[in-house]
């Protein structure tokens, strides 16, 4: 059942602006930060996650940034509970919750409920990275099509994360993976929702943003970040931090599989990937939550555009 208070929701596309909207809106309510990203929740990992620096930090309360070690893992259940005792405690503080971030499936599990998925196997898990190890991920992609063609369908033969995890569920449930999704446990929201996105009117422009953003991300250091991470933690490349974009490509330039021209490449084109990929979950997000309205991150007024369509959610609550 819902109460009264109002939380605010900002997802969009990496490089979109959603951390100049949210400051925004931080001079003009008094909103707690709720971050919605899954890298964000890693300590030591802050260039290449675009995490908020000290005066950002400092402008507006920030919460699930910081949480973990990079060797240790994070979930969206986890994220649901956090968000839940968070929103709570916020809106007891007489503040409102606002959420902000592209880690969509965090967006969909806190919204429409998780599905019942079976627990990693650490197990089964290591089996199937041995066997990509010896027969590379593609056989592994050719083995899910055998077991669920539609699912592997809808994965790439290199998509080593993702191809991992169907695997897993296939396996342990003998079922297609949509079956396995199909059910959800929802929990109701305790708060009116208020959703403002970002998206682009032309996805070249933000291709451009990418590439600055990414080579931003280089020139400050990336690379000797990583470095000192992989002397401080005992990281493999398999670990969910170790996967985050921007990361997976820089610890491939660290072991001398791509030079830096490619790291360039292939840095831009990943991030260009996640970009597309957050704008399909924003698709479904817009047939599926009644109040959700989307801003054109290319407006030159889009943050008070953000701004003003916030507040007319929160009026007219």
């Amino acid at each position: 059942m819902q109460t009264e208070f109002n939380a605010l929701f900002l997802p969009g596309p990496t490089a979109s602006g959603k951390t100049a909207c949210a400051l925004a809106l931080a001079r003009e309510l008094p909103v707690e930060i709720i971050s919605v990203d899954s890298a964000l929740v890693y300590r030591g990992m802050d260039i290449g996650t675009a995490k908020p620096d000290t005066d950002e930090c400092a402008a507006c309360l920030h919460h699930l940034i910081d949480l973990i070690d990079p060797t240790e893992s994070y979930s969206a259940t986890k994220f649901c509970d956090d968000a839940h005792r968070l929103m709570a405690e916020i809106a007891a503080r007489g503040h409102i919750p606002l959420f902000v971030g592209g880690t969509m499936l965090y967006y969909k599990a806190l919204r429409e409920g998780l599905s019942d998925l079976p627990q990693a196997d650490a197990a089964l898990r290591a089996e199937i990275d041995l066997r990509a190890k010896t027969e590379g991920w593609p056989a592994l992609h050719a083995e899910l099509a055998r077991l669920d063609p539609a699912a592997a369908t809808r994965l790439a033969p290199h998509d080593a994360q993702r191809i991992q995890r169907a695997l897993e569920i296939v396996i342990a449930t003998g079922k297609p993976l949509l079956d396995a999704h199909a059910q959800r446990t929802p929990r109701p929201l305790p708060c009116r929702p208020i959703t403002v996105a970002l998206a682009p009117s032309k996805r070249e422009a933000l291709h451009a943003r990418i590439a600055e953003r990414f080579k931003k991300m280089l020139a400050d250091g990336l690379i000797d970040e990583l470095a000192a991470l992989r002397q401080r933690y005992r990281l493999t490349p398999d670990m969910p931090s170790m996967r985050a974009v921007g990361y997976r490509q820089a610890w491939a330039y660290l072991d001398g599989e791509i030079d830096a021209k490619e790291l360039l490449e292939t840095g831009i084109a990943a991030t260009r990937q996640l970009a597309k990929r957050q704008l399909t979950w924003q698709r479904q997000f817009r047939e599926h939550w009644p109040e959700y309205v989307e801003i054109d991150c290319l407006r030159p007024d889009a943050v008070d555009a953000v701004r003003k369509a916030m507040l007319a959610g929160v009026e007219n609550g």
